[in-house]
């Protein structure tokens, strides 16, 4: 069985000859079991020497396939990429930083053999600050009370993909992608076991305050419709607020005759509701700008330099052709 190790990169030039050196001990130890490798890596447009490294680790080692973006994409379309031009029967897609032990990957083909499509490694989130695990546990916990699909704490893109269930990811075409939810919503029979968190090797995580929120937004919008029924429920709630709030209003003057309104409670209901109208529009663009970027059907990446070839006919439309350099 020839196994793919997908494997995004960004500014890793520091520890990605390591991280290859130890998935190779790994790929070394299977190869008696009946069990090959290869290895694809996607150079997510990075400023560092990664292409450079990538290039001498394909002069080294023959497994070794490539591909570099011409600028930087994101890693949910590097993780797209990587999965298009994997070979193998089946996928591990894994970070190139050593966050995600490579030592696990035996364990992983050893329960797929059981007839698991996806083994998913769930880490632990021991060692991290009490506010972001608290913050991600409510983020879990309100993200699965609105979305199609079961989002788990702690359960990201390290995990064993069979070829049907990579076949499944690729045929779901849209630009807007969440790969954690795009994976459990295939389905298929799945395994998880948790292991212990590692530290970054190298450098520190791109992973910003702001782009793991807007990556948290995305996890809500992409998988459920809900905020917009929400916005019409509040503006239905709304609506009933005013006429009862107008029918008090009438009944006071017919009771106490008219009384001069009062400023204050003209400016704050005012302000709340242009507040509310704001919260709305801003979700209704929302979905409004990912059909946007949906209907003008571009492609997911393009791709500067690459020594190998899209595994099937998933390549995306529009895109520029692999270049050999």
């Amino acid at each position: 069985m020839l196994i793919s190790i997908v494997a995004p990169c960004y500014n890793e030039e520091d520890v990605l000859e390591r991280f290859h050196d130890e998935v190779q001990k790994v790929a070394d130890e299977l190869l008696p079991l009946g069990h090959d490798m290869e290895f694809v890596y996607v150079d997510d447009g990075s400023r560092d020497r990664t292409l450079a490294v990538l290039r001498q680790l394909a002069d080294r080692d023959p497994r070794v396939r490539y591909v570099s973006f011409s600028r930087n994409f994101g890693k949910e379309a590097a993780l797209l990429a990587g999965l298009r031009h994997a070979k193998g029967d089946s996928v591990i897609v894994m970070d190139a930083d050593l966050q995600h032990p490579p030592e696990l990957i035996t364990r992983m083909v050893d329960l797929h053999a059981q007839g698991y499509d996806q083994v998913i490694a769930r880490r632990t989130r021991s060692g991290d600050r009490v506010t972001r695990t608290l913050t991600a546990r409510l983020y879990y916990r309100l993200v699965n009370r609105l979305v199609d699909v079961e989002l788990v704490d702690g359960v990201g893109d390290f995990r064993l993909l069979s070829r049907r269930v990579t076949d499944a990811v690729l045929d779901l075409t849209e630009y807007n992608r969440f790969s954690k939810g795009l994976f459990a919503w295939v389905g298929f029979p799945s395994t998880t076991f948790e292991y212990e968190n590692a530290v970054r090797e190298h450098g520190s995580s791109s992973w910003t305050l702001r782009r793991l929120l807007n990556y948290g937004l995305d996890g809500l919008l992409s998988f459920n419709d809900r905020p917009l029924r929400a916005a019409l429920h509040l503006g239905m709630g709304l609506l009933l607020c005013a006429g009862l709030y107008t029918a008090w209003i009438v009944g006071a003057a017919l009771v106490n005759g008219v009384q001069t309104p009062g400023y204050v409670t003209i400016i704050t209901v005012v302000t709340a509701l242009a507040g509310v109208q704001m919260i709305m529009l801003g979700v209704i663009g929302e979905y409004t700008g990912r059909i946007y970027y949906e209907v003008k059907r571009r492609p997911h990446f393009l791709v500067q330099a690459s020594n190998a070839e899209p595994a099937d006919d998933h390549a995306p439309c529009g895109t520029t052709k692999d270049l050999v350099p």
